[in-house]
Parts: C-alpha cells; sequence; structure tokens
C-alpha cells in the first residue's frame, strides 16, 4: 500500500513587500534566506517546516486565521528583540488570555510561548508572563 501520510513541507505567508518581511523572519529565527523565484522569498527550512513569503497585492486585514507559535526561553526579553527588529507587541492579547503576541512589520500576528509545557486554566488562558501581567516595557 502506498505511504498517504502527508506532512507540512512549508508555511507561505502572503507579504505587500516579501524582502523586507523574509529580512524580518530571518533575522529573528536565525534562518537565511535560501532562495527567490518569482515571487517568493524562501528561507532555509532549519528544525521546521520552510518558511515562505509570496508577494501579495493586498494588505493584511483582519485578526490571522492561523498564525506562528515561536519558542523561547526567555519570552520577556524576546519582546523586546522582536520590537528592535521592527515588531510591535499586542497587549491586548496578553491581557486576555495571557499570552504574548507580536506581529511581524505587516501585521501578522505570531505567539511568543516559553519553551517546554505551557500551563492553561480552564479557560485556555496562559500564565506564563507572570499570572497574566504584560511584559515589562522595552528598556
Amino acid at each position: 500500500m502506498a505511504d498517504t501520510h502527508l506532512d507540512i513541507g512549508a508555511v507561505v505567508i502572503d507579504s505587500e513587500d516579501p524582502e523586507r518581511l523574509a529580512a524580518f523572519w530571518s533575522e529573528l529565527l536565525g534562518r537565511p534566506v535560501a532562495a527567490r523565484t518569482g515571487p517568493y522569498v524562501w528561507l532555509e527550512r532549519g528544525d521546521g517546516p520552510v518558511l515562505g513569503f509570496q508577494r501579495a497585492d493586498t494588505p493584511k486585514t483582519g485578526k490571522n486565521r492561523v498564525h506562528l507559535d515561536i519558542t523561547s526561553p526567555d519570552p520577556a526579553a524576546e519582546r523586546r528583540r522582536i520590537e528592535s527588529l521592527g515588531g510591535r507587541w499586542l497587549p491586548r492579547y496578553t491581557e486576555e488570555g495571557g499570552f504574548l503576541v507580536m506581529a511581524d512589520p505587516e501585521g501578522n500576528e505570531f505567539c511568543v510561548i516559553p519553551r517546554g509545557t505551557i500551563d492553561l486554566d480552564d479557560e485556555g488562558r496562559a500564565g506564563y508572563l507572570g499570572e497574566r501581567r504584560a511584559p515589562p516595557p522595552p528598556a
């Protein structure tokens, strides 16, 4: 019988400026740009799926229906680094759900979570930022 197992080979993010967005994510993840093909810019694979950026004619609107979770040993410190790269913190999600949610330069949301297990309450809220409080502001 043929192998019908499926794998996620790539995550592709629509972008008005794929070069700019690839540069942000390349620096954030420590994955260099590996290729450019037509409207696509691809990062090196690393430990997960390939991450690509595809030119789109329209800007992002509304909340993402799918988002990335990136792990860090220190999410609060990572927030400062993300902001220095051109990302921004979305405090509403920290206040509502206890997660550190950031946006890349084009507004695509992603979570920064601690490595390992995250404790969630019965409502699905996290507490890894310390009693569901916002991380400290950048120094």
